[in-house]
């Protein structure tokens, strides 16, 4: 398929996004109807996603990926969509020397106003070394949901300002400006102001995790200017 570009002149991922999903989902024995109840969607959105005319969220994809106890890199590029052998060796391998051209970096569109690029592809599947983009408005859950999952996040904001919601605690990030946390605890990133942003992120440990939203029962604390101590601790 023909790639697209994006915004900033780097080539999009092909649109075999939702094909290679129904494949996994296939692969699993699940029907369709059974994925959208277990991962909390309609039927006819998961349809839509898996015949390329709706992008998922990325709450979406990392319930999607939980779900099927596989990477978001198997989801979200070929180079992972072969299923592994059971008898492979899942310890990691260490990265030897390598390059990767930014004309040639992989990038995908999510909804709403999210596009992830792969910064590298290493022999250690469970770290997501990315660069992400957030149109205004964009946002990685819906405004009333946080997300939850296992590993740790580490983020750089290079342009923009990114406010990151981490349980009751809000951080407005600007550039220069870094973050790190725990995926367990429910959070939300969104970009409120009227510029693209534009971040690195990496997050290690993910694999095999459990997504669960979380409905946003409280307003979470005002937000900070700058990410310091108190992350995730709840204010009675």
């Amino acid at each position: 398929m023909k790639e697209r570009t994006s915004p900033d002149g780097t080539a999009d991922a092909p649109s075999d996004l939702g094909p290679r999903l129904r494949a996994i989902r296939l692969r699993h024995g699940v029907g369709l109807r059974e994925l959208a109840r277990r991962v909390e969607l309609s039927p006819s959105s998961i349809s839509q996603i898996e015949t390329g005319k709706i992008r998922p969220s990325v709450r979406t994809l990392y319930a999607l990926a939980s779900e099927f106890g596989v990477t978001v890199d198997e989801i979200l590029f070929e180079e992972f969509a072969a299923p592994k052998s059971p008898r492979a060796s899942r310890a990691p391998a260490e990265p030897g020397l390598a390059v990767q051209r930014s004309s040639d970096r992989p990038s995908i569109s999510l909804n709403p106003g999210v596009r992830w690029q792969r910064l590298m592809f290493w022999g250690d599947e469970d770290v997501e070394f990315l660069e992400a983009t957030y149109e205004p408005g964009g946002a990685s859950s819906p405004e009333n949901e946080l997300v939850r999952h296992n590993g740790h996040e580490f983020g750089h904001v290079l342009s923009g300002t990114l406010r990151v919601v981490v349980g009751f605690d809000q951080y407005v990030l600007e550039p220069g400006d870094t973050i790190t946390f725990p995926s367990s605890i429910p959070h939300r990133l969104v970009n409120d102001g009227p510029d693209r942003v534009r971040a690195i992120w990496v997050v290690r440990g993910r694999r095999g995790a459990e997504v669960v939203p979380e409905p946003a029962e409280s307003a979470p604390a005002p937000a900070r200017k700058q990410a310091g101590g108190g992350i995730g601790r709840r204010r009675r």
